[in-house]
Parts: C-alpha cells; sequence; structure tokens
C-alpha cells in the first residue's frame, strides 16, 4: 500500500505514531516521518491512524489491490 502524507496540512497530532509507530513516527515537535510503502501487515493499524487524523491529511493509494482483485474471477465463461 502506499502513503501519502500532507505535510502542509500535518498540524503534529501525532495520532498516527501512536496507533501505527511501525509506519509513522515523530521527529522533533513537528516533524512527521513515515514510511510511504507501508507492508500490508500494517493495513488494520494505518486504517486506524488515518481515521485518528484531525485534519484528515494521511491518504492512503489502494490501487495496487484495485489490480490484483479482479484476477480472481476472471472471464468465467471459459
Amino acid at each position: 500500500m502506499r502513503l501519502v502524507v500532507d505535510l502542509n496540512r500535518c498540524q503534529g497530532y501525532a495520532q498516527c505514531a501512536f496507533l501505527a509507530p511501525d509506519v509513522f513516527a515523530m521527529h522533533g515537535d513537528e516533524g512527521l516521518l513515515y514510511d510511504p510503502q507501508a507492508q500490508d501487515a500494517h493495513r488494520e493499524r494505518v486504517a486506524q491512524a488515518v481515521a485518528a487524523c484531525p485534519v484528515q491529511a494521511i491518504i492512503v493509494d489502494e490501487l495496487d489491490m484495485a489490480a490484483t482483485a479482479p484476477a480472481a474471477g476472471e472471464d468465467s465463461d471459459g
């Protein structure tokens, strides 16, 4: 999964770092560091962090999942 954080919008509340510390970390009082290519194992915690962000600065790009989903049920007419 790919993450994008609008660092202009981020106010350093650190809810994301608290909920998903393997993906987000605070650098100093206001600087946010994050892994833009977070592993799927962290998906649930990232979702909690996205929901908890008071300024909605975190965006999760799910296109990689949408590209793989149709493969399971593709063209069953045979």
